[in-house]
């Protein structure tokens, strides 16, 4: 679940693997198997994603992050 919002997020926003990557300190390749659920993320690391794509860390968690709560997401992108 995790790493699937994860994901949905990252393109919702707009954002890159590879800029991810950078903000964590590790390379396309390590973040790319934390986002396929390959690699577990600590909590040091979901903090700096939550704060690279600028939303609660508790998003990653919801079981029910429907397609309205990204489009809302990538809508937010949009006006900003």
């Amino acid at each position: 679940m995790v790493h699937e919002n994860l994901k949905k997020i990252r393109i919702a926003k707009g954002v890159t693997q590879v800029h991810l990557a950078k903000k964590l300190n590790v390379t396309p390749m390590t973040y790319s198997r934390m986002e396929n659920g390959d690699s577990k993320i600590d909590v040091e690391r979901m903090k700096i994603l939550s704060q690279a794509l600028e939303t609660d860390i508790e998003v990653f968690f919801n079981n029910k992050l429907t397609e309205s709560v990204i489009l809302k997401m990538k809508f937010q992108k949009e006006v900003v």
